[in-house]
């Protein structure tokens, strides 16, 4: 008795896994929209900071990148934060098993957005910055 009653106490607190959503647009370098239960939403990739477009060249860049790697039509899966001020779901977006949110730091097609840093793992973040920095990839 005691045993199932410490599994279903671990089923009740475990989080629930990420849902798998659809790319129906990529705008920038970290700004996407996913189909969320029918609904289309705009997605603010957390804990990075991409160029904005009118940054040439490296704006389009930088979205060009994030297409790839979230083509429109495949699925991804969130682990959402919160939203911003305009609405946007804050969520690190993984597709394919990896993290695309870190990729792009990795490639320097983003920076690391210290002042949200705090629900992602510094320790992974910060030194793909620098590592990106040291081989002066991307922007």
């Amino acid at each position: 008795m005691k045993i199932w009653l410490g599994v279903l106490l671990l089923l009740l607190v475990a989080p629930a896994p990420a849902i798998a959503q659809t790319v129906t647009r990529v705008s920038d370098g970290d700004t996407i929209r996913v189909l969320i239960n029918g609904k289309e939403e705009r997605i603010r990739l957390a804990c990075i900071d991409a160029p904005e477009m009118k940054q040439v060249p490296f704006g389009a860049a930088s979205r060009d990148r994030l297409r790839q790697l979230t083509p429109v039509g495949s699925t991804v899966r969130l682990r959402t934060f919160n939203r911003d001020r305009f609405g946007r779901l804050i969520a690190e977006v993984f597709h394919a098993g990896e993290n695309v949110n870190l990729q792009m730091v990795r490639e320097g097609q983003a920076v690391v957005y210290r002042q949200y840093l705090q629900n992602c793992d510094r320790n992974a973040y910060l030194p793909a910055e620098w590592e990106a920095k040291q081989r002066r990839s991307g922007f």
